[in-house]
């Protein structure tokens, strides 16, 4: 009888073992895709506030239908600008960068953070996966 039972008390142990690898996996995908969601909407955010930039006049502060010289500074982003760098801008979700700025589109790509080192701090500009859109005058494409 006490080796029915030490061998149901192993068996139940290797059970919830396997039970809470199998929850910490869960959990680590969840926090991945949940920042991956949060980062597109930033980009959304960041698009909305650069089309707004592009149909506002010169004379108002805004692009006057170009998005040339278009930096965090012109835009509603609620992050951090990275200074000497108004190109690039991070907050808890991720580092955005601004690139291409022509006439009538422009480029941002995101570093996620869940794609960060232990070690590194913001803005990281090196992840293996950046996700990259093109803000047009009236559209968004990724």
């Amino acid at each position: 009888m006490g080796q029915q039972q030490l061998l149901l008390i192993i068996l139940v142990t290797i059970i919830v073992g396997i039970a809470t690898v199998v929850a910490i996996n869960t959990f680590s995908s969840a926090a991945d895709s949940a920042n991956l969601d949060a980062v597109r909407q930033d980009i959304a955010s960041i698009a909305a506030s650069a089309q707004g930039y592009y149909m506002k006049p010169d004379m108002l502060g805004g692009g006057g239908k170009d998005f040339t010289d278009m930096t965090f500074e012109n835009l509603a982003f609620a992050g951090t600008i990275v200074d000497g760098t108004p190109t690039q801008a991070y907050n808890e979700n991720g580092t955005y960068v601004l690139s291409g700025g022509a006439q009538g589109e422009i480029t941002i790509t995101a570093h996620p953070s869940s794609q960060y080192g232990a070690n590194d701090t913001p803005p990281v500009t090196n992840t293996s996966d950046p996700i990259s859109a093109t803000i047009l005058p009236d559209e968004l494409s990724y």
